[in-house]
């Protein structure tokens, strides 16, 4: 027996209607995911689209003692960068969240699938992990910032020469409720091509002899 199309189709439109009240909040305390929640969420990310199969995502997860480790990475590249910075203020970043994942692309160069392409498939997993926190009730909020491009804090997390620290995904749960941001209408970022401005060889600079 098939199930009911109507009830799929409810079902479709409430699993929507959750995803598009997907939002970034801030601050984020405990709990954090569970193992098994943790899980699934890395489950999500596996699913993203991958040109080649290269499946180049890579993730470090920090939690508990290793957060304040990380404050002290980041603080001293900070003082790396700049002498005069006492790096202070980058400490607290690492304890922002109860849980905290390096967003990694391993990229694999030459190759006949671009770098572009390789470091869009882990931009693309991590929206699918930011998809699923939220689907399961917890909030994630993905920044990037200086630390994510120093060197000094990429060998920290033991990042390899060919990976590209994409950010870091907070995660936890809201401190307070937050509603999702006004959604905006989407004719101002679409347009239909109709196909009205087709190429003609006699306009190519190339043909012009």
């Amino acid at each position: 027996m098939h199930p009911d199309t109507s009830t799929l189709r409810t079902d479709a439109r409430r699993a929507l209607d959750l995803l598009l009240e997907r939002h970034s909040p801030w601050p984020l305390t405990e709990p954090a995911p569970s193992a098994l929640e943790l899980d699934l969420v890395f489950q999500a990310a596996l699913r993203a689209p991958d040109h080649g199969q290269l499946r180049p995502w890579r993730f470090v997860i920090i939690r508990g003692d290793a957060r304040l480790a990380l404050g002290k990475v980041f603080a001293q590249a900070a003082r790396l960068r700049d002498p005069l910075d006492d790096g202070e203020r980058f400490r607290g970043k690492a304890m922002a969240a109860p849980l905290l994942i390096a967003l990694c692309a391993r990229v694999q160069a030459p190759h006949k699938v671009p770098e572009s392409e390789q470091v869009l498939a882990v931009g693309a997993a991590a929206m699918n992990m930011l998809n699923a926190l939220h689907l399961l009730g917890y909030g994630g909020f993905w920044a990037t910032g200086l630390n994510s491009y120093d060197r000094h804090v990429q060998q920290a997390l033991g990042l390899q020469d060919a990976d590209r620290l994409l950010g870091f995904l907070y995660v936890g749960t809201p401190k307070e409720a937050t509603s999702a941001p006004a959604r905006h209408a989407p004719d101002a970022f679409v347009r239909e091509w109709t196909g009205d401005t087709l190429y003609r060889p006699e306009t190519d600079p190339a043909s012009v002899r």
